[in-house]
């Protein structure tokens, strides 16, 4: 997730074809197999930096490609996937940071599989975990359904935003505002752009065929955010806790497909 209108962001909403879509769901079960892998690994004493190679590896050994890794910014993005801890929303660098008990991690994988992507999140508890915690996890995991449920033809952009908003907020968490859904395909961040707040009967009108990556980021304190000075990892500003769940779906003439499903 970047602000739309960054130099990265592809301008135009682009309908997929049913070649496509078959692309775009390859590219989504490898994303799935990955997280799947690092989600099964993840403990305490492992390092952020070890959990991305597992992922790396299997998409290597899918026949794809990491999608972030070298992804433009303010420096090419090092690594296959983004790992955030705790008070870190998003794009968190794996290093050297050894995971501990209680930890909250969002996993973010994005594969490139034969010039088309796929981007999925997942944000898991270490060991045993406080009960915000858990409770962060549900409330996040929820909301993203939430508005994917919104997804089906005729319905706006709006419906999909105002859906994640309501239910965050009805229990007393925030979504951020800085970041946002997006359109994906032939490129990793392409309109539609999709906040996780909104109001229901606004936006895009949405058409079958269009695939869009959603992804509330939900903070227990503050909406705001900041940047630390790796210039890529997003942190809540008061330093409480966030967590982050993402599929890649295609609007149908029926129910919402699931890309990344696992």
């Amino acid at each position: 997730m970047i602000l739309a209108g960054s130099p990265t962001w592809h301008s135009g909403v682009e309908i997929k074809s049913a070649r496509e879509l078959a692309l775009m769901r390859q590219a989504g079960k490898i994303t799935a197999l990955a997280l799947a892998e690092m989600r099964a690994n993840i403990r305490p004493g492992l390092t952020t930096r070890q959990l991305d190679a597992i992922a790396e590896k299997v998409i290597l050994q899918h026949g794809a490609k990491p999608a972030f890794k070298g992804y433009p910014g303010p420096y090419p993005f090092p690594n296959a996937t983004t790992i955030s801890v705790n008070d870190e929303l998003v794009h968190g660098i794996p290093g050297p940071r050894v995971l501990r008990e209680g930890d909250l991690v969002s996993l973010d994988c994005g594969t490139l599989y034969q010039s088309y992507y796929a981007d999925s999140a997942v944000s898991v508890g270490v060991g045993a975990c406080k009960p915000i915690v858990e409770r962060l996890l549900a409330v996040t995991e929820n909301a993203m359904w939430a508005g994917i449920a919104q997804m089906k033809p005729g319905r706006r952009t709006g419906d999909v935003s105002a859906a994640i908003q309501a239910y965050v907020e009805g229990y007393g968490f925030k979504v951020v505002r800085d970041y946002t859904s997006h359109g994906i395909g032939r490129h990793m961040h392409e309109d539609p752009s999709v906040p996780n707040y909104g109001k229901a009967g606004t936006g895009l009108r949405l058409r079958s065929g269009m695939t869009i990556a959603i992804e509330p980021m939900v903070l227990v304190g503050t909406r705001e955010t900041r940047l630390r000075p790796d210039q890529w990892t997003v942190v809540s500003e008061d330093g409480s806790l966030t967590a982050h769940f993402e599929h890649t779906v295609a609007v149908t003439e029926g129910e919402p497909e699931i890309l990344t499903k696992p």
